[in-house]
Formats: structure tokens, sequence, C-alpha cells
């Protein structure tokens, strides 16, 4: 009897531990776009004809929501960083919930609800005070109104990290850690919900590395910390982020990777193309589905949404922007990534250029003119964007230890009663600090490239 009785108890865990590790692929669906799909089509071309088995939305949409009732798919909602200031307050929390969850809930399966998104790397200084707060209000409202299966988390770009290299030293940056993240961990903890990150490796590429960030043959990461090596960037990213989690002790709270992609398209960066896009998608899917985890994390799975579903002709900024898809509007497939079923209809790969062995520019987010002679490249405000925005922006970017000297009375950059001026060299500051990637000047959609130097008399941007 013991003998059996064991033999059961095992059985049990074994299919536990199938069953965790064995399952498709999230995916953004992002609706930029004038020749979209309805979404009740949409939904039963992920349920029919994918192995697609979870989406993510970035609003509450209600169109979306009703039609993704009753298909068992789980749909992750994202309330706008300008809803915290509401959800603070549990009256108005209950209300947002009253307005926008209940009317689906149960017949869509609202899985998690992410209030905000990226909202430390782009939030001003009281949307990232009230953050945590606003997720626990969150949480108390929906239990209040009877609602007990959905979890209350966010999502983050990596700009939360201080350092990632080697991944046995990824560490947050010191005024997130303690002071928002240290009390989002506990929260997250405490509710079971998962800790949501954005690696995106086609962010680091540098003309060198390409294949450690395609998952393809490779040298290797050696960490002399922990004496293990990684044979890829999506690998070593999530054990940065684990091991930052583990030094402000929570180490144990589960980790979703809310976004992750490679566009197939780019206006003249040779990271992009569509055998790149490919690849790295084909991987990740392949890597994941492996349930080996990662050297820190062995044997974990991660929750994972790919972006995106579509490429979306209204999303503004480079030609990539509107490439992220892994389908056409009309569901044409750009590439094979291994989440049709059965192979259908798979489009041949666009090839784009082959990639180059040295390192090339970022991307511009701007489409329009050609690059400035040398690849110049400089971070501006909007033209319609207000004192208020830019305001927050020089705040934000002057406490990340950008030297703002110059834009201070006696500056060379000085510009008394014009926060635009302003704004423009402490924008610029912390694009060109940082790496010069698209993210480092979307300032909450506040920020765009320009190929022209906005420089002026002595004030050297």
């Amino acid at each position: 009897m013991a003998t059996t009785s064991f033999f059961s108890s095992f059985l049990l865990l074994l299919l536990l531990h199938l069953a965790a590790a064995v399952h498709g692929i999230g995916i953004n669906y992002g609706t930029l776009g004038d020749n979209l799909p309805p979404p009740a089509t949409v939904a039963n071309f992920l349920k029919t004809r994918t192995t697609i088995d979870r989406v993510k939305i970035y609003d509450v949409n209600p169109q979306i929501l009703q039609a993704f009732a009753n298909t068992g798919i789980p749909v992750t909602v994202t309330a706008p960083n300008g809803d915290i200031a509401v959800l603070k307050q549990i009256d108005s929390a209950r209300q947002w919930v009253v307005t926008h969850i209940k009317p689906f809930h149960p017949q869509t399966k609202i899985k998690y609800i992410l209030v905000g998104s990226e909202l430390l790397h782009w939030g001003d200084a009281d949307m990232i005070r009230g953050l945590v707060p606003a997720m626990r209000t969150l949480h108390s409202a929906l239990l209040a109104e009877g609602i007990t299966d959905i979890k209350v988390t966010t999502a983050h770009s990596l700009g939360i990290m201080r350092s990632s290299i080697p991944p046995s030293a990824g560490r947050f940056r010191p005024g997130f850690a303690k002071r928002v993240l240290g009390p989002m961990l506990k929260f997250l903890k405490e509710t079971r919900a998962p800790f949501m990150v954005n690696p995106y490796p086609y962010f680091g590429y540098n003309g060198k590395n390409v294949n450690f960030l395609l998952f393809r043959p490779n040298r290797g990461l050696y960490d002399r910390n922990t004496k293990l090596s990684y044979t890829n960037q999506f690998d070593a990213l999530m054990d940065a982020v684990h091991s930052a989690m583990k030094d402000l002790g929570y180490g144990d709270v589960d980790i979703a990777i809310g976004e992750t992609g490679w566009p197939s398209v780019c206006d003249g960066w040779d990271a992009c193309s569509g055998n790149n896009a490919q690849t790295f998608n084909a991987q990740l899917v392949k890597h994941l589905a492996s349930g080996k985890g990662t050297p820190l994390m062995p044997n974990r799975t991660f929750e994972t949404y790919i972006f995106a579903l579509f490429n979306e002709n209204q999303k503004p900024g480079p030609i990539a922007e509107r490439n992220w898809g892994l389908f056409q509007p009309d569901f044409t497939p750009v590439y094979d990534c291994g989440v049709m079923r059965n192979g259908q209809n798979i489009a041949p790969v666009n090839p784009g250029p082959a990639p180059s062995t040295k390192p090339g520019p970022a991307p511009s987010t701007k489409p329009g003119p050609a690059p400035a002679p040398g690849g110049g490249k400089w971070c501006v405000p909007k033209a319609d964007a207000n004192d208020a925005a830019l305001q927050a922006n020089i705040n934000y970017v002057c406490s990340q230890g950008i030297d703002c000297k110059p834009i201070q009375p006696g500056g060379v950059c000085y510009a008394p009663n014009n926060v635009k001026a302003l704004a423009t060299y402490a924008m610029n500051a912390y694009y060109q600090a940082n790496g010069r990637h698209d993210f480092n000047c979307d300032f909450s959609n506040t920020g765009v490239i320009t190929t022209t130097n906005p420089s002026h008399d002595n004030c050297k941007i």
C-alpha cells in the first residue's frame, strides 16, 4: 500500500510538472492600425489556428474583452498610467472595477490587471510614488467586488536595472530598489502575482553579438561569481533580474515576461531582418517550451508575451515600430516562429539585408529625412508636448545622475521661461548617456528623434 501511495504521489507530481512546463505562448495585441480585423475574428483565429494561448492588451478595450468571452483564452488588461491617481482611492478603485472589469468577468477570463506600463521608466514622481499604493488598493477593490481570481501587477522596462553584467551582479537602480521595488515585491509575494519585465535582447545589438542575441552557437558569457556559462542574452537578462530580486530578499517571486520580440523590417539598421526576427522568436518559443529555465533558475517556466500580434500601420516612429508583428492584418504569418497549428499557411520570410559584422547605430524613432552625415541623432520634445510634461521630463532626467548644470542659472544652455529649450537639453542628454536606444527617447510619448542638431549659440546639445 505504501509503495502504491508513493507511486501515485510521484505520478501526480510529474503530471503537475508537465502541465506547468508545457503550454503555448502569449501575445501582445496592439490596435494602432486602420486595417486590423475585428476583435471577434482575432479571438477565433488565435483559438483555432495558433498555439497562442493568452493575450495582453494595453487598455481595457470593451470590444476586445467581449470578443474573448467564453474562449478560454486568458486576457491581461492594462490600467493606463494616468489612472494611478484614481486607483489609489478605494472608492474610485471600486468604481473602476465596476466599470471596466465586472461587465466582462468571469465570461472573459481576465488573468492580470497591469497598473500602468513601464511606469518607473517614464512616469513622473507622483505616479511612481503612487504605483504600489494603487496596486494594493486595486487588489482590495477587486476583493471588495467579489473578484478573487484576477491578480494585480505591472510591467517594467529593464531601465529599472543599475547593472546586469555579469548576471549574478544584477541590481536594481538604488532610487527604485527599496522605495518602490521592495514594497512592490512584498505585495506580489503576498498575492502570489508575478514580477513582470520586458527584456529585449534586440536593443543590446552591437553587430558583434548577434549570435548571442539570437540563440545561435556562440562563445557565450561566463559568470565568474557563479561559475555558470550563458549561451544567450535572454537567459542572462532574466538571471540579472532574478539576482536583483534576490538581493532584496524576493528571489522566490515568479517572473513573467510582458514583452519581448524582434522587428522584421527596419529603416537602415542591420539588426532588423525577417531572418533575425524569425530566428529570435522561433528559438525563444523553443527555449521556453523546453522548460529548462536559466542557469540561476533551472527548470523554471516563464509566462511570456511576444511583441506583437500584428504589424500596426499607424504606430508612430520608424519603420521598425510598424513591423514587430508575427502576422499581417489579413492573418498571413510574416514568418514561421512555431505558433501555427500544424504549420498552416506559412509565408516566406523576407530575408532583408545580410547582417553586418560592424556595430550599427540604433534605429531612429522618427521617419523622414535621411540621417545627417556621420549618423547624428538627437532626442527632442515633440511639437505638441506641453510644459508640464516637459518639466516632468527635466525633473526625471536630473534625478538620474545626468549633469544638468548647463540648464541651471548661469549655465550655457540656461533659458529662463523656456521649458522646451531646457527639456531639449535634458532629454537628449539622457538619450545620449543611455546608449541612444529608441526607448530612451519616448518620455511617455513626448520625445522624438531628429537628425537635425538642436545646438545653438554656445549651447552644444
